[in-house]
């Protein structure tokens, strides 16, 4: 069977199986099972699969049929023109998820023209967190954006950090990434020093002491799927993606409420919240930013018109009341 042949097997089989985008899925397990690049297959249509390279292809293909995402057979899914590794144990990384890191970046840089100070546009400085990291897509992409920030990114499943560092160390970001297993902020309470590699080199080390950190972003990217959803959900969300990055309480939205409380202690006076939301999780949400404690909000929709990244500012001065 050549190439050509083998696509057009591949999509017939997986539209009468009714697998959305079809061709797209048909070509990227091709290209996975032969490891080729688009380029060849399109300018070697007539080239022959060997006959171990159309059984693995045909394997592919029926898991996918099964239901089995295309990221979990090929192993990757591209975030910010960038490949990640993805497994079961990670949110597989959505287009939308992108808005979250443009949002960052703007707010970033309009809190620092709105102070009168010059753009960072290195990030040095920043001290940045993202909470529920799964394969560290936010907390990496920032960091190739902002090579002078300093990160610390958690995540309450062990399985999703191993994945996450391996990101990082593959995409060259590990020095300043540190990653920590915790529920919401419980573990980065008692961080103690943070140790990293300045951006200088490996020459010397510096350490970000306990009473420095308190972040200048704090970034995630929750679950927000209401277990009640679950019936509706695609079969491949639903049966393979894990479920502690799917849901975030019985509605969806229960999870918002500790991870904004939490968050607002650990942020720098000035500081930003950036969360992606839900599409009908912002009703919720948005009572939940206590305006003596919050400043600058706002809401961004994505392409499909869709609230989806919610950002508001820590206010620089608060009253007693809510200090306390």
């Amino acid at each position: 069977m050549d190439f050509r042949t083998a696509l057009k097997h591949g999509i017939a089989q997986l539209r009468a199986a009714h697998v959305s985008s079809d061709t797209l899925a048909a070509e990227l397990l091709l290209l996975h099972a032969t490891q080729r690049g688009r380029t060849f297959l399109y300018s070697h249509p007539e080239a022959e699969l060997t006959a171990e390279e159309a059984l693995t292809y045909q394997n592919f293909l029926d898991r996918r049929i099964s239901g089995v995402p295309v990221q979990h057979l090929t192993g990757k899914q591209e975030f910010w023109g960038l490949s990640f590794e993805v497994t079961p144990d990670v949110l597989i990384p959505r287009p939308e998820t992108e808005h979250l890191i443009e949002v960052a970046l703007d707010r970033l840089a309009l809190r620092e023209l709105r102070a009168g100070r010059p753009n960072k546009n290195g990030g040095a400085g920043l001290l940045i967190a993202d909470i529920g990291t799964g394969s560290g897509c936010i907390a990496i992409a920032l960091a190739r954006e902002l090579p002078q920030a300093q990160f610390v990114a958690s995540d309450v499943s062990p399985s999703a950090l191993e994945v996450a560092r391996r990101n990082a160390a593959k995409l060259s970001v590990s020095r300043r990434i540190q990653f920590v297993e915790s529920n919401l902020f419980d573990a980065l309470f008692s961080l103690g020093y943070h140790y990293a590699l300045p951006p200088e080199g490996p020459s010397s080390r510096f350490r970000i002491p306990q009473e420095a950190t308190l972040f200048d972003l704090v970034i995630s990217n929750p679950p927000y799927i209401g277990r009640c959803e679950a019936p509706s959900l695609t079969r491949e969300v639903r049966d393979h993606e894990p479920a502690l990055a799917l849901y975030g309480g019985e509605e969806g939205y229960e999870f918002y409420a500790g991870l904004i409380a939490q968050s607002a202690p650990q942020l720098k006076p000035g500081g930003l919240l950036v969360l992606e939301l839900g599409h009908d999780s912002l009703p919720a949400v948005q009572p939940l930013i206590d305006a003596p404690l919050w400043t600058n909000v706002s809401v961004t929709n994505d392409l499909a018109g869709i609230p989806r990244v919610f950002a508001a500012e820590r206010a620089s001065v608060v009253d007693e009341a809510h200090r306390a």
